[in-house]
């Protein structure tokens, strides 16, 4: 499916219907582990939604109305009632979908001569219900996911983050759509997903009724679709700004009194797919993410909602919102779209103009930079490009070429796997090329953070490819992402396998960073030896997370306890080559572990961090034997200068 429509018939794969899961697969490219996760995600085909049925068009549909209207009421209501059985706990509110289905079809009923007021609300559901069908939206396909933070990160334990996934969902004729997954990460990198609700929420569509004549101009123009004649009946009349009902009329008038050619008529579906690319949706608080699918709404969408790469957003004053790049298409047009929402209820869908927005795979970044938005894109389909701009709509300027293909596994061509992660290192990106075979692997590279157009290094082999485990599917020998986060300085990677299936993996950003060539001469900085390991002893949540994070950021590896009976355990368990503890906790203090490790001939050096202000305290846990005594609330940067020459 990689932007190939193929008929449904050409897919023969019996696809798995459950939700998977395996043991945890660790597995080496170069010097780098990639850990790959439990969660696994396969195509479900009792996801489904309800749509607007109309068989054989108008004339058909009139015959089955005048066959309802024909039935004894007695006879409606027994039909209503059987069709109610069989799919009221299937759907959300299902008699609410066949009234607003009956309603669309009020103009058949004028020209049939029916009037609808002597119908019964009985008669309407059951005539709504014949003109409604369900819709598997995941049946072929469950793949390309992207992770985000959700906006939502309350009532969490240390070290855990609540994650929206998205995924491109792929049912029937290939029509593909968004659908959400939520999670949480704790501090292992384990993802627990939330139960997932057997409903799904069809969103209400919101058509946006007033456009910019500049604008919609623009795109035309993007498209190379400008006809003179076509324009200047149609457009040129408008006002700077006008509504839809305004632009409909002029496009009935010129299909009213003009003779619609091929080229003429290319150009009037442009406008209408432009018109209808604009639009709100949203859905109601009580739904789950889960249930809530963004599905093809308007004409311009109909063959599918294809990739979208999410991103967490921070607006110049610290707000967030976030958005996601897709592609939109219709059949014989393809459309880049942005999607924005600050709580994944509402969203807002606008196109993406400018000559540069052309083709799939764009990319933003999580914030401007040097006050302009910035974008990855791969508008000629080979290379990577970064583009500025001062309208997150508009992509006029120039192109600066990122990165060619340099390395067999991506000859064919290259592209980027989500939106740059911030590092202290500079810009992160996940990047995807095809190589022999068409393979797709994932690699990396790493931008310059104040000048993204800048590649300070890349890795000269894949970071992840498909086992033979994840290699057949709907396109074979295919990993692909489109978006990764960054959580205790891992970076955290869903993947779609073979264009079927979704899964997820983590690699040590540290080891990344490794195993890159960088282009100033530098060689690679592969570790040699394991980090330092520290037991972090600490009954105070708050504080225990402060240090975990202090300790991890620093590359040390780190086992934590919460009081000195679960350190004995630990020590017993594992080496350590530091242990960094309160004093003043339950069930054993920092004193009487510390006595214990003396007395056991325990060589691990203690380094107490404590709220006690007593220099008699203090002289008794330096007398006592431990290496180091620091005070609450200690800085980051005192405390890794302590133990890095501690462990030296």
């Amino acid at each position: 499916m990689r932007g190939c429509k193929m008929p449904p018939a050409i897919c023969t794969h019996q696809h798995p219907v459950i939700l998977l899961t395996c043991c945890i697969n660790i597995i080496t490219t170069m010097a780098i582990t990639i850990n790959r996760l439990k969660p696994f995600f396969s195509p479900d085909p009792k996801r489904v939604i309800v749509r607007f049925f109309m068989p054989g068009g108008a004339p058909r549909a009139k015959k089955i109305i005048k066959r309802i209207a024909a039935m004894k009421e007695e006879d409606a209501l027994q039909v209503l009632n059987q069709i109610l059985r069989d799919f009221s706990n299937r759907h959300r509110n299902i008699t609410k979908i066949f009234l607003n289905h009956f309603d669309r079809l009020a103009f058949l009923f004028d020209e049939l001569g029916i009037n609808t007021c002597n119908f019964s609300k009985e008669r309407k559901l059951m005539t709504g219900a014949y003109f409604t069908h369900e819709y598997s939206i995941e049946s072929a396909a469950f793949f390309n996911p992207s992770m985000v933070e959700d906006p939502d990160q309350s009532h969490l334990e240390a070290g855990q983050k609540r994650v929206i996934v998205s995924f491109r969902a792929t049912g029937e004729g290939h029509v593909s759509s968004i659908a959400f997954r939520g999670a949480i990460l704790d501090k292992n990198n384990n993802l627990e997903f939330s139960p997932v609700s057997k409903l799904v929420d069809v969103a209400e569509t919101i058509q946006l009724h007033e456009y910019n004549k500049a604008d919609f101009i623009h795109k035309l123009n993007d498209m190379n679709l400008d006809q003179p004649g076509v324009m200047e009946k149609i457009i040129d009349p408008l006002n700077d700004t006008f509504i839809f009902r305004e632009l409909h009329n002029n496009i009935k008038k010129f299909a009213d009194n003009n003779e619609i050619t091929v080229a003429n008529n290319k150009v009037l579906q442009a406008i209408k797919f432009i018109a209808n690319s604009q639009y709100r949706i949203s859905f109601s608080l009580d739904t789950a993410i889960s249930e809530r699918v963004i599905f093809p709404v308007t004409d311009a969408e109909s063959n599918g909602i294809e990739d979208a790469r999410f991103v967490k957003f921070t607006q110049e004053d610290g707000s967030i919102k976030y958005y996601a790049t897709y592609t939109a298409y219709n059949g014989f047009v393809i459309m880049p779209q942005l999607i924005e929402t600050s709580d994944f209820y509402t969203f807002k869908v606008l196109p993406i103009y400018g000559k540069n927005a052309q083709n799939k795979g764009m990319a933003l970044f999580p914030r401007k930079i040097n006050g302009q938005y910035a974008m990855l894109s791969r508008h000629d389909g080979e290379n990577n490009y970064i583009m500025y701009s001062d309208q997150i709509t508009n992509w006029d300027g120039d192109a600066e070429l990122l990165q060619e293909p340099e390395f067999p596994w991506e000859f064919v061509q290259l592209g980027n796997s989500g939106s740059p992660i911030e590092t202290k290192k500079g810009w992160l990106v996940i990047t995807h090329g095809v190589g022999a075979m068409r393979k797709y692997v994932l690699g990396a590279i790493l931008l310059d953070i104040n000048n993204p157009g800048k590649v300070l290094a890349q890795l000269s082999s894949p970071l992840l490819a498909a086992n033979e485990n994840e290699r057949e599917g709907y396109v074979p020998n295919v990993v692909y992402s489109c978006g990764s986060i960054l959580h205790n300085n891992d970076v955290i990677i869903p993947y779609a396998m073979s264009d079927t299936s979704s899964g997820f993996a983590y690699v040590s950003l540290k080891e990344i960073f490794d195993n890159f060539d960088y282009n100033d001469g530098r060689e690679k900085q592969r570790q040699l030896v394991s980090p330092k390991k520290i037991l972090l002893v600490e009954d105070d949540p708050f504080n225990l997370a402060l240090y975990r994070q202090m300790l991890t950021d620093e590359g040390y590896d780190v086992d934590e306890a919460t009081d000195g009976l679960n350190a004995l355990v630990a020590i017993g368990k594992n080496s350590y080559d530091l242990i960094l503890s309160d004093i003043d906790m339950p069930n054993f203090n920092g004193f009487q572990l510390l006595e214990y490790i003396k007395s056991k001939d325990i060589k691990i050096p203690v380094v107490f961090v404590t709220g006690y202000i007593s220099q008699e305290d203090e002289i008794k846990g330096l007398q006592s034997g431990a290496v180091e005594y620091l005070r609450k609330p200690v800085k980051k940067d005192l405390l890794t200068l302590k133990l890095k020459n501690i462990l030296q």
